[in-house]
């Protein structure tokens, strides 16, 4: 048997805490900058979630890139459990790119066989914004 699954998709703001770590040694008198984010989702996704980062770049150009895993707790339109999102970021000479998937069977309890992809925007006065599209099979 088929089983369609529907697609929904909840948006809301998010509070954000960043902290510098320290550099990791990438070789060759290279380093990769670390750092921690703290978040709190507010919406029909109600969570906290932690968040670590690995980046490189040349800020003289704009130019950067990222990689990010980060852990969700909390309840997501009522249906509460926990689950991975897998960052990748690319900032090409000020041009960002941004892609957050779900990572596949990450989900727990009610979030068992969630996957889906979440768009971040972040307002001029600094306000950080997410639209998650997602389906649970």
């Amino acid at each position: 048997m088929n089983q369609q699954v529907t697609t929904q998709q909840v948006k809301g703001s998010f509070d954000v805490k960043r902290t510098a770590m320290e550099t990791v040694d990438a070789g060759g008198d290279a380093s990769f900058g670390r750092i921690r984010f703290e978040k709190r989702f507010h919406g029909d996704l109600d969570a906290t979630s932690v968040v670590e980062m690995l980046s490189a770049g040349n800020p003289a150009t704009g130019s950067a890139g990222y990689v990010a895993v980060e852990h969700l707790v909390g309840t997501l339109q009522g249906r509460k459990g926990r689950f991975m999102m897998q960052h990748n970021g690319v900032m090409n000479r000020g041009e960002a790119s941004l892609t957050l998937t779900v990572v596949p069977d990450s989900g727990t309890d009610e979030l068992t066989g969630l996957h889906g992809r979440m768009q971040i925007d972040i307002a001029q006065d600094g306000a950080h914004f997410y639209t998650f599209d997602y389906a649970i099979d």
